[in-house]
């Protein structure tokens, strides 16, 4: 199967699942407050790939207006109920629907990572592109060489695909962004990239 449908189908398929793993006071969730702090009033702030909205695009809208994409229609039902504030827009991260310089900053959690890393460039091209100038972009990247993987995920086959942490690094760095930050998240016997990083210009 297309990995795009793949994924587009685990995440409708495995939305409950899913939403009931998501914890508000992980380590993860807990870098969020430093891109809130450094928000201006009344910020755009566009959460990619946002899922059930629970628990990022919920936090982000105590202290922002906030728009969710992502292209599982069953988790955009869940984040509209979660978070009736948000504006939710079913998309694709490769193709972002939104006009150049509308945002103040981009949060992006667990999504680059389920796209074939040949196109996680354009991504982060796109996420720049719709950031105004010194915008902000907290993303989720992986932190090891993995070219393509399928595997069984809340008993339901799931892809993955990202580089190592130099190569994500350098992608963010070629996409228009200053480093501000990188960390690495433990998550069983691995872990994640996590970047805070501000768009050039």
């Amino acid at each position: 199967m297309d990995p795009k449908a793949q994924v587009r189908q685990s995440y409708n398929r495995i939305a409950a699942a899913y939403l009931s793993s998501r914890r508000c006071d992980s380590p993860d969730v807990a870098l969020l407050d430093d891109l809130v702090v450094r928000l201006p009033p009344r910020a755009r702030v566009l959460d990619a790939g946002c899922g059930a909205g629970v628990p990022i695009a919920q936090q982000l809208a105590t202290r922002a207006n906030v728009v969710g994409v992502d292209f599982a229609e069953v988790q955009l039902g869940l984040a509209r109920r979660h978070v009736p504030t948000g504006l939710w827009v079913c998309a694709d991260l490769v193709a972002l629907p939104f006009a150049e310089a509308s945002f103040d900053a981009v949060c992006s959690y667990y999504a680059v990572i389920h796209i074939p890393r040949e196109q996680h460039a354009g991504v982060l091209d796109g996420f720049a592109r719709v950031l105004r100038s010194g915008g902000l972009a907290l993303l989720c990247l992986g932190a090891a060489d993995l070219p393509a993987w399928t595997e069984e995920y809340h008993d339901a086959p799931m892809y993955w695909s990202h580089y190592d942490v130099a190569t994500g690094l350098s992608l963010v760095e070629a996409a228009g962004f200053e480093l501000v930050w990188h960390r690495r998240v433990a998550e069983g016997s691995g872990g994640h990239l996590f970047v805070l990083a501000q768009r050039r210009g």
